[in-house]
């Protein structure tokens, strides 16, 4: 018997507030509590990235995305999730802020389900991107007893 689960996966991603000092860089609150569930997803999106350890006794670290102007993007723990911390005046990526959050957090969810499905014994059998921006995937589960 096969256990079968369809999954679709649409940007997720609910900006609670932006929050900007007077040195111009701008908080943005997410949904990420998962260290290694951001990494793969940056690593899916083949965003070059670095662990900035926060002290010797914790288990937290934060997410350093290098810049070629000097100015960091960072995703620094805040003791309840990762925030997203970048001087907006100096955004360099391909895409705007919002896009790029929407997209690391499309790809965090998929890792999360994947991640926490196999704790329960799935496997992914397809990862599939739609046309509409959206992501499938389908998990499966053989289940032993008969």
């Amino acid at each position: 018997m096969i256990g079968l689960i369809i999954i679709s996966i649409r940007k997720t991603i609910n900006f609670d507030y932006f929050r900007t000092n007077m040195s111009h860089f701008t908080t943005m609150k997410t949904s990420f509590q998962n260290l290694v569930y951001l990494e793969k997803a940056l690593n899916k999106l083949q965003i070059s990235h670095k662990k900035q350890n926060l002290t010797d006794q914790s288990a937290f670290s934060n997410l350093i995305i290098n810049q070629s102007n000097g100015y960091d993007i960072e995703f620094a723990w805040n003791g309840n999730e990762y925030e997203l911390i970048v001087d907006m005046s100096f955004w360099e990526q391909s895409c705007p802020v919002e896009s790029f959050i929407d997209k690391v957090a499309q790809q965090y969810a998929g890792e999360v389900i994947v991640g926490e499905s196999q704790k329960l014994g799935f496997q992914p059998i397809k990862y599939q991107q739609n046309e509409d921006g959206s992501n499938t995937v389908v998990l499966e589960r053989w289940n032993e007893k008969v």
